[in-house]
């Protein structure tokens, strides 16, 4: 799962976590901190690092190029639970570029590295990094950066294999990725272009990384955890036994097949308005009414893109005012049998 402005919050990642096949686990990100505010928040009050009682795996990550403000986030991270950091060297927003962080550091390959020097340096807990490409095309420059990153003590690469001018438009060169574990010692987690359970294996496969990392496709179908582990042969979540008593909702053909993933356009569109009264109910729970509502529209606005019944939908979320105005919309909306497509070529 990808850390993402706005998404990866604790609401999203309890939607996600039913779908885990049981005995699997997985890195569980935050959404992207700013490494100047971190030292002064109160953790356990800041949506942003709102969390479960019982979460586990959690692997923030910071956004910065200051090397106190980084140490000092990292040590409050720990006591919150943290066990792990990943520093922010791909985000290509504008603002990350004229201030010299995220993407900007892939500039400076010494400073870079110095930076995830401090950042083992300053506890206990591994240290990831997650990139792009790089500020232009150049795959020896990439591969030499990284190796300094391993260098510096990086435990694991997470690469996005798209540069900053690129952002999200065109194909993400999977090559990359291809060439950096064969370079590297360290794990190598894929990113980028994945939409199905298909493409997670099909990266495995052709890059021979360690992991996926799954970005924006969760927003639309945060059950490919439990797809990719029926292909691999793993048991069903432990959730899925959950859902005979929520079998009203499910298409009648599928309403009895409780240990399987959705598999169809149909089911898949049944379990998505599953999954976004789960969302809601849990942001309503723990978000203030106005930036909650906020939170739930620009999920459906991100996940909308892979939904034949995206504009529709999205255009009721977002007339909704009041949790209760949500909740009957949704009610009436999946009351009827709509479908999901399988794939897009609409970036947002």
């Amino acid at each position: 799962m990808a850390p993402m402005v706005g998404l990866t919050h604790f609401a999203m990642r309890e939607v996600v976590r039913q779908y885990l096949p049981a005995g699997a686990c997985t890195l569980w990100p935050t959404e992207m901190l700013n490494s100047r505010r971190i030292p002064s928040e109160n953790l356990g009050k800041t949506l942003e690092t709102l969390k479960g009682e019982n979460e586990t795996c959690l692997v923030p990550q910071l956004l910065g190029n200051e090397f106190e403000p980084i140490r000092k986030s990292i040590l409050k991270l720990k006591e919150w639970g943290a066990e792990g950091i990943d520093i922010n060297m791909g985000c290509s927003v504008r603002r990350a570029l004229q201030h010299n962080y995220g993407v900007s550091l892939m500039g400076d390959p010494d400073y870079a590295a110095a930076v995830v020097r401090m950042a083992v340096d300053s506890s206990d807990l591994p240290v990831s990094v997650k990139l792009r490409s790089g500020l232009q095309s150049d795959l020896e420059y990439l591969l030499n950066f990284v190796e300094g990153l391993q260098n510096a003590g990086a435990s694991w690469i997470t690469l996005h294999p798209r540069t900053s001018e690129q952002a999200r438009r065109g194909q993400a060169d999977w090559n990359q990725i291809r060439e950096l574990k064969a370079r590297l010692h360290i794990p190598v987690i894929g990113n980028g272009d994945i939409q199905t359970a298909q493409d997670v294996l099909r990266m495995l496969e052709q890059t021979k990384c360690d992991r996926v990392m799954i970005g924006r496709a969760l927003t639309a179908r945060p059950w490919i955890f439990w797809q990719v582990g029926e292909a691999l042969g793993w048991p069903p979540p432990p959730a899925s036994q959950s859902r005979q008593m929520d079998s009203g909702t499910l298409p009648k053909a599928w309403a009895n097949a409780t240990t399987r993933a959705p598999q169809t356009p149909v089911e898949e569109g049944a379990e998505y308005g599953k999954c976004l009264k789960q969302l809601a109910a849990l942001l309503k729970l723990h978000w203030p009414m106005e930036l909650g509502l906020r939170r739930f529209s620009f999920f459906v606005k991100t996940g909308s893109v892979w939904l034949t019944f995206g504009h529709r939908l999205y255009a009721g979320v977002t007339r909704s005012k009041t949790w209760a105005e949500l909740e009957e919309f949704l009610h009436a909306f999946f009351q009827h049998e709509l479908e999901m497509s399988q794939r897009t070529e609409l970036r947002q």
